[in-house]
């Protein structure tokens, strides 16, 4: 495990540039993240590209346009892991039964451990990746494909912290990514007895980051990474 707070980038520096885009990926690593969080959906064409919600703007549902009609400023995964540089990346994968673009069976997740096995093939690290899902069959099904890559399961409310991190260490998954509201120094030590690694969603409060920081939390995700990035300074 990692031995000092991670900085994530959420969606790139997201406070700073337009979220999710190479610019936002670009700046994550001038400023000096270590990881940055982004999200992937897949377009009809089959494929993948980086976008919070699954609608654009304009209202048009993404996995029902080709890559043509997906406007320039959206990159596709390979763009955005490129722009990202010696970063690890946390890669969610967008799959919720409520969208539009629900995929049941997981064929968005399959194409994604494509993009990131090829990749691996090339730089020989997968340890640059992680995979992580609100969905939890989602989050099985990435490490039943492919052991070897980090996954973690994204959660707002985490009720018995205990029984959740032997749940996802006998499941094989390396984190939890609890909202951050949630998140105590009790929690983050149930965890820690169980090999679980703790990365917290969304971040932008200086005095909380100090505080998840001395509890020893894995990583923060957070809008503003030069913020966190300071503080850390601090702390060395």
């Amino acid at each position: 495990m990692r031995t000092t707070t991670q900085v994530m980038a959420h969606r790139g520096a997201s406070a700073a540039a337009p979220a999710n885009t190479v610019a936002a990926f670009r700046l994550a690593r001038e400023m000096g993240s270590h990881a940055v969080e982004l999200d992937v959906r897949q377009c009809a064409s089959g494929e993948l590209v980086v976008h919070h919600d699954p609608q654009l703007a304009d209202g048009r549902v993404i996995a029902h346009l080709n890559k043509a009609q997906i406007p320039h400023h959206v990159p596709t995964l390979d763009e955005a892991l490129d722009a990202c540089g010696d970063m690890w990346v946390n890669v969610e994968v967008k799959n919720h039964y409520t969208e539009p673009d629900y995929d049941p069976n997981d064929t968005r997740t399959l194409a994604v451990l494509d993009v990131l096995r090829r990749r691996v093939a090339l730089h020989g690290d997968v340890t640059r990746y992680l995979l992580s899902c609100f969905r939890r069959t989602t989050v099985d099904r990435a490490h039943a494909e492919w052991p070897e890559l980090p996954t973690a399961w994204l959660t707002v409310v985490v009720p018995d912290a205990t029984a959740l991190a032997k749940d996802l260490r006998a499941s094989g998954h390396a984190a939890v990514h609890p909202e951050v509201s949630r998140v105590s120094r009790e929690l983050i030590a149930a965890f820690h007895e169980q090999g679980i690694k703790v990365n917290t969603w969304t971040c932008d409060d200086p005095g909380r980051m100090r505080e998840l920081i001395g509890w020893g939390i894995d990583g923060i995700c957070t809008n503003v990474p030069d913020v966190a990035l300071g503080i850390l300074r601090e702390k060395a």
